[in-house]
């Protein structure tokens, strides 16, 4: 080339003809031609592997594994063996699932003050009570064989009666008294060192309270069922058609009650009696349909071991009353309305007269004379009730002592 300079070789990036390109623009500049770079974008490809490289050798990997799984198999092993062994289900003639390595207990045990406890220490002194074609329950109150029930269950008892207890024995029993407006009987069972129920206090319960009820429902004998107070002095009248009415200024629970249940003991968690199991409420058309809603009710014990105590005494129980007659049917403004009074009674004694309707007895409320009658009753004779009642337009006060009268 002119100048002694040469050319690059045919081939090289900085080969140009650019004398001979006849699209060579003569004033444009100089520029070095590179190859284009690589594409990038799109998905990476894995480097193909040389397939002449030595390859790497996997025998010592899989000997340290080997060893390693037998090291912990063996130490598993034997790890479990010696628990198996401390716990008793190897022993030496073999392997028994489940076992404990020690006699089963015959029974199982529970604190005393727990729910299991409280059945356990009741049920020997709780009865299923037979007469004829009726079945009921009852409770010991005495070791020479006193024993609670509702005289709804001894009503129309005759000479055969006799009870069964948890242990599956029997003895045949009398009638000792009834207290028929109040729901109670005492009958005597032909059998003596029996283990007697605690009486508790029932003015000293609270709704919340827990409790056990306990009795035959159904004919199924032994049964507990539990639950809690849900009210209290919950009045109720009940009684059959053309028989006896009966009073209840009763405490209120949920435990599952049902026909049966009648006479047996309502147990607070302590273990002791605070009421008698008698009524229940239902949706069933007739008393025979009538099931557990949630709905029972229970004779205070207080109430129900004065007038026992009476029938054992004497044999024969008293009614406690206000010496007044109420008039059927509400106000309609609430309160127990006097149809009469007896000259010489307390009502009379305290100033009340016909035409006063009482709206509150010992701050209890009266919405009718069922209220009246029914907390009366519940109070022991000679007991001092504050009443407030209304006479025409003012509202007044009095204080009553309770009188009482025998079946």
């Amino acid at each position: 080339m002119p100048g002694g300079q040469q050319q690059p070789p045919y081939g090289s990036p900085w080969w140009t003809d650019a004398l001979n390109d006849p699209w060579r623009d003569p004033q444009a500049p100089s520029a070095v031609v590179l190859p284009p770079p690589a594409p990038t974008g799109g998905p990476a490809l894995d480097p193909i592997p040389d397939p002449d490289a030595p390859r790497r050798s996997y025998t010592p990997i899989l000997l340290i594994c080997l060893v390693t799984a037998l090291l912990a198999g063996g130490i598993g092993g034997t790890l479990g063996f010696v628990f198996a062994v401390r716990g008793g289900y190897v022993t030496g003639g073999g392997t028994t699932l489940g076992a404990s390595g020690q006699e089963a207990p015959q029974s199982v045990n529970r604190a005393p003050d727990s729910l299991a406890g409280v059945a356990e220490r009741v049920q020997p002194s709780v009865v299923t009570v037979h007469v004829t074609g009726a079945i009921g329950s009852g409770f010991v109150v005495s070791a020479d064989g006193y024993v609670i029930t509702n005289d709804h269950v001894v009503d129309g008892a005759g000479e055969t009666m006799s009870v069964s207890f948890s242990d599956g024995s029997t003895a045949s029993a009398k009638l000792v008294g009834r207290a028929p407006e109040s729901d109670i009987a005492v009958i005597k069972v032909a059998k003596s060192g029996l283990p007697p129920v605690e009486l508790g206090d029932s003015d000293a319960i609270a709704v919340g309270d827990s409790v056990l009820a306990f009795g035959s429902p159904l004919a199924l004998e032994n049964t507990v069922t539990y639950g809690i107070v849900s009210a209290l002095d919950r009045t109720i009248e009940a009684g059959e058609s053309g028989g006896t009415t009966r009073y209840y200024a009763a405490i209120q629970t949920d435990a599952a009650v049902n026909q049966g249940n009648s006479g047996g003991p309502l147990v607070n968690a302590a273990g002791q009696v605070i009421g008698v199991n008698s009524v229940i409420r239902s949706v069933g058309g007739t008393e025979t349909e009538a099931g557990n809603i949630g709905l029972a009710f229970a004779i205070p014990v207080n109430q129900a071991k004065r007038i026992a105590q009476d029938i054992i005494d004497t044999g024969k129980a008293r009614r406690t009353v206000i010496g007044a007659e109420v008039s059927g049917g509400g106000t309609g403004t609430g309160g127990a309305k006097l149809r009469s009074v007896e000259p010489a009674g307390p009502a009379a004694a305290a100033g009340l007269k016909a035409g006063d309707v009482l709206i509150k007895l010992d701050g209890h409320p009266l919405q009718d004379g069922t209220d009246l009658i029914a907390l009366v009753r519940k109070h022991a004779p000679g007991a001092v009730v504050a009443v407030e009642y209304r006479r025409g337009t003012k509202t007044q006060s009095a204080s009553v002592t309770l009188a009482a009268v025998t079946n």
